[in-house]
């Protein structure tokens, strides 16, 4: 019996007469990295957005834990442990990495009426966590974001995203414009965060990317999921490419 974290019921999203999504269903299971797959247009980041927040669904259910949830906001997915990770990753490129990884979740100090931020905590933690997610050299956690390669700048998403405990990563084109070694470094953040029993999503047009790090994939296909159940260790390449375009059913 599988462990579902999340599960998606009858997700249909419209932008006028446009169905970018039409009843899909998607289950994630905990400590499982799913890959999502399709072509541009296929409606995988739109239902990552209704997923983490971004837009509301127009009708259909969530769960989590087997408990139907309201994700109205970003904030309601964090509340409820999900965690989203965008190519850009939404860092503040002028702030610290230190203040990045607590941006909007700062820890206090000082009591009610002198609340400061509590710096040297939070350097300590981004120093931490810094090793922990494979970044070796030693950057100090002062350091400004927009100082950071884009693989780095990965990092420290991934790192902000482990360390509030988050039930699920979602991951979405984390490997765009990023070299061979930056690419390597991500991919190995993704097994990290599964090996601590995390759930990841991992999106990517590099089906050779997903191919290295997850437990299952699912392809949509025209706002539908039309497979859900693909064993990276029993599927080829090819057949999967082959699902992505349709052409399996030519």
């Amino acid at each position: 019996m599988t462990d579902e974290l999340i599960r998606m019921v009858n997700i249909t999203k419209h932008y006028g007469r446009v169905k970018a999504l039409d009843s899909v269903n998607l289950t994630v299971n905990r400590g499982e990295v799913l890959g999502l797959l399709g072509d541009n247009g296929a409606g995988k980041s739109t239902l990552i957005k209704v997923l983490s927040g971004a837009v509301p669904s127009t009708s259909g259910e969530i769960y989590i834990r087997g408990k139907r949830v309201e994700m109205k906001t970003t904030a309601d997915a964090i509340a409820n442990g999900i965690e989203t990770i965008y190519q850009d990753s939404a860092l503040v490129a002028q702030l610290s990495i230190a203040r990045n990884l607590f941006l909007g979740r700062e820890p206090l100090r000082g009591g009610r009426f002198f609340n400061r931020l509590d710096l040297p905590m939070m350097e300590r933690v981004a120093s931490e966590l810094l090793k922990q997610v494979g970044i070796s050299k030693n950057i100090p956690p002062t350091t400004p974001i927009a100082a950071l390669s884009g693989g780095e700048r990965q990092a420290v998403a991934i790192a902000r995203a482990m360390h509030f405990d988050s039930d699920l990563i979602i991951l979405d084109e984390p490997t765009n414009n990023l070299g061979v070694a930056e690419t390597q470094g991500v991919l190995r953040f993704v097994r990290a965060a599964r090996d601590t029993g995390h759930s990841c999503v991992f999106i990517a047009h590099n089906i050779h990317h997903v191919f290295q790090v997850v437990d299952r994939i699912a392809v949509m296909r025209l706002g539908t999921v039309v497979a859900d159940d693909i064993d990276p260790r029993t599927t080829s390449v090819e057949a999967v490419e082959r699902i992505i375009t349709g052409m399996d059913h030519e």
